[in-house]
């Protein structure tokens, strides 16, 4: 079955126009381009979500145009690796999250000419990195702190500043500077380079590339409040940019800390090149033909009322687990109030609640906790799912979903007692867990085993790509087994910032 999303983003012509504007910027200087990559590079959701019709990996279709022009250079935060930090949308930490963008370039055609460790201070998890991916064949560089950073723009721009980092060897007219996420060194790193192509006689030039905030579009539209939603932990607010306000008399926009770094950057950029730069603004600096796909505005504000609701949420269990501070939660909050968002406003939050409810009344649930799933599929159709001492809510949710897509009436038990009562002995008898219930991982992996022997088990696992992209709420933090089971279906996942279970560790 094909999801049907509305469209609101013509993403071939967007594609036209990136492309026609990086070479335009890319023909301003005549020796070379660092461009840096802000955002995912890969499996960009985010921007799919608040742009239906966006191609996730509009950007690397992008490289793809440009791969006999690029060489690409991989940045991570050395105190990344060492704190383990989460890409959220994967489940994956940064460190691995690099070594699958390699491996992702390398399907696309494309190679990661080297890795760049940023603030490298010798950390043994950093240190550990760099030796695997060395041992590997990738070719790595470490970079220090920058010496007198932020204020001595006369000891930044010195061979003791960005000149003690080593210089990385590249080939090409275009170079793509990119990493896991926001503070992975990218523009230190352009930085560098560049001073050590002024000093070889080099004329290079820089530019950024970032989807969001969309530097044309009010302050208060909901695609930028969306962007400050994605951003809580940075405090990032989108601003008017008024130094291209000042220079130009045209109102655009940018967020609070491109704004107020430009006045630095503007010095060391002139600093390096000895000479005045060619960008007045920070939007200046930006190469963002986003609202060029924009076809359908009513759509996209209403996708990003969705996400920056989504956003409240994460933020919400965020703080409930420990990660996130409680100023971060406010900022969520103050979010959700401008843009007018309530949480009744996703239309899988009720229902849930009202399943977990129905469970309660039940007294199916397990361990004295009751929980509820919902689920919208594409064609508005709103499915619920409950917790019982056999399946999660979750797991009960893709059941029931996968049998109303099949046309199964909702009496009939797909998975066989015998099986699950199997996995059970397994869990609990064999290698002692306590919980037994299956996750959504786990009745997955029943389900495709049924289906060898049962008609409608079959129908069923055929119908989970129909899935894809529907929106699902839960009322309790999904346990590891859950969270991988719908990260992997792809839905749009939110829940209610509450455990699953009384426990404090709950097993993977």
């Amino acid at each position: 079955m094909t999801p049907f999303v509305q469209t609101g983003f013509d993403n071939e012509k967007y594609l036209r126009e990136q492309t026609a504007a990086i070479l335009e910027r890319v023909n301003r200087f005549s020796d070379k381009l660092y461009i840096e990559f802000g955002g995912k590079i890969f499996n960009d959701y985010h921007a799919s979500r608040v742009l239906p019709g966006f191609d996730p990996n509009v950007k690397m279709r992008l490289l793809q145009i440009l791969k006999d022009k690029i060489d690409v250079i991989l940045c991570i935060h050395a105190g990344d690796i060492e704190r383990k930090k989460i890409r959220a949308d994967f489940g994956i930490t940064y460190d691995v999250d690099a070594l699958k963008t390699i491996d992702d370039f390398r399907e696309w055609g494309l190679d990661v000419t080297a890795v760049v460790i940023t603030r490298y201070q010798d950390q043994p998890p950093a240190r550990t990195f760099k030796n695997k991916l060395e041992l590997r064949g990738v070719k790595v560089y470490v970079h220090y702190p920058t010496k007198g950073y932020p204020r001595d723009v006369d000891l930044i721009v010195s061979d003791q500043g960005y000149g003690a980092n080593e210089y990385i060897q590249t080939s090409k007219s275009i170079v793509i500077v990119t990493g896991p996420g926001p503070g992975s060194g990218k523009l230190a790193t352009c930085l560098c380079n560049l001073y050590h192509d002024y000093k070889k006689g080099i004329k290079a030039g820089y530019a950024k590339f970032e989807t969001f905030p969309i530097w044309d579009l009010p302050t208060d539209h909901k695609v930028n409040i969306a962007y400050e939603a994605a951003t809580v932990d940075l405090n990032d607010k989108v601003m008017i940019d008024e130094h291209h306000l000042k220079a130009y008399h045209k109102t655009a926009v940018n967020y609070n800390r491109d704004i107020e770094a430009f006045p630095l950057l503007k010095r060391i950029i002139e600093k390096i090149t000895g000479g005045e730069s060619m960008y007045q603004s920070p939007t200046d600096m930006g190469v963002n033909r986003a609202s060029a796909g924009f076809i359908n505005d009513r759509i996209i504000q209403e996708a990003s009322h969705q996400e920056i609701i989504r956003r409240y949420f994460r933020c919400a269990v965020e703080y409930y687990i420990g990660i996130l501070d409680k100023t971060s939660l406010k900022r969520a909050v103050r979010i959700m109030k401008r843009a007018g968002a309530k949480v009744e406003d996703r239309n899988v939050v009720l229902p849930a609640r009202k399943a977990a409810k129905d469970a309660e009344k039940c007294g199916k649930g397990n361990a004295g906790i009751f929980s509820g799933a919902s689920i919208e599929l594409h064609d508005g159709t709103i499915i619920t799912g409950k917790n019982s001492t056999l399946l999660h809510a979750a797991s009960s949710l893709i059941l029931n979903a996968t049998k109303h897509l099949a046309g199964i009436p909702d009496t009939m038990q797909i998975l066989p007692e015998s099986i699950i009562d199997s996995v059970k002995h397994l869990k609990r008898d064999i290698l002692d867990g306590k919980m037994v219930s299956l996750d959504v991982e786990e009745t997955l992996i029943v389900l495709s085993i049924s289906a060898l022997s049962n008609p409608a088990a079959k129908m069923a696992l055929q119908n989970l790509t129909g899935l894809r992209s529907c929106e699902v709420h839960t009322t309790h933090i999904p346990s590891p087994g859950d969270e991988a089971g719908l990260r992997k279906l792809k839905v749009n996942l939110t829940c209610d910032p509450e455990y699953s279970t009384k426990s404090l560790f709950i097993p993977g």
